[in-house]
């Protein structure tokens, strides 16, 4: 179903009929507040064209909205900014950046325009085609046994430290980008490593991040810290870890004291490939 809403352009404004829409603001999700908790509304086609009418906006623009999902009941979803200038789901947001950053063609320079769905940018002067595309990221925790390496950049919230991460090159493969990003951030060499999970990732452009679990070769531990892609990387201990995992966020003290780092928020795919390092060494730490 989604698929023929992406090509037909007459299913996907009928699906508008009776789809739900989320609206943004410049890229932002518009949320309201309902017990303590921040929720992404709903608009049916109606009731969006009453929103647009409010604010002065044309109802021409739902045509700007582009398809981000369905129910299982044929639902369509649809993802519309509002933003003169130009989550419901992270999908949405990266989606909708696409669309503000590829309206030209990149051969005739002539402006491109969208399907109905968003699926998809054509340039009317030679007909190229323009899918939405995502850039492969790899994030690597790198363990020695006992303990695990983070690292942090000058762009990183203060104090926060993270896994390593990096860009694959055209004609990498995983384990080549792996390799060669630990071993030009931090000098060291990757003896072993294991896929653990990915994530979208939209900010600031559209990356998929596979995160991997990574080990080095015993006795080569020895940390090279390149200061053109890092600020700082160490070493740190399962306890130094699983004590900042309890972290709620920075600058929080517990019982007087100030711990010296912080880590990716629970959202990112960092924080649970740090917690899965944790709650391994737990695990082969406990008697038999």
């Amino acid at each position: 179903y989604l698929f023929e809403l992406k090509e037909d352009d007459d299913a996907c404004k009928k699906a508008q009929q009776t789809g739900a829409f989320y609206l943004f603001h410049s890229l932002a999700p518009l949320l309201q507040t309902s017990a303590h908790r921040y929720l992404a509304p709903r608009h049916s086609l109606l009731e969006l064209k009453g929103l647009l009418g409010k604010f002065g906006q044309d109802a021409q623009r739902i045509e700007e909205s582009v398809l981000i999902g369905c129910s299982e009941q044929h639902e369509a979803w649809f993802a519309l900014d509002l933003g003169l200038d130009s989550s419901s789901s992270i999908s949405a947001q990266a989606l909708l950046h696409w669309h503000h950053t590829h309206q030209f063609c990149s051969r005739s320079g002539q402006p491109t325009k969208k399907n109905m769905a968003g699926s998809k940018r054509v340039c009317p002067s030679n007909n190229i085609i323009y899918y939405p595309q995502v850039a492969p990221v790899v994030i690597t925790l790198v363990s020695d046994g006992t303990r695990c390496l983070l690292a942090r950049q000058s762009s990183f919230p203060k104090g926060m430290y993270s896994a390593l991460a990096g860009f694959c090159d055209i004609g990498e493969s995983l384990e080549e980008t792996v390799r060669r990003e630990v071993a030009e951030e931090v000098g060291l060499e990757v003896q072993s490593l294991q896929y653990s999970a990915s994530q979208h990732w939209p900010f600031p452009n559209s990356s998929l991040v596979i995160a991997c679990h990574a080990t080095v070769k015993p006795g080569q531990t020895e940390i090279h810290v390149n200061l053109r892609e890092l600020e700082a990387a160490a070493w740190f201990s399962h306890d130094e870890v699983a004590t900042a995992l309890r972290r709620k966020g920075p600058n929080v003290q517990q019982q007087n004291e100030t711990f010296p780092f912080w880590l990716p928020p629970k959202v990112t795919v960092a924080h649970q490939l740090i917690k899965e390092w944790v709650e391994k060494q737990t695990c082969s730490s406990l008697p038999a």
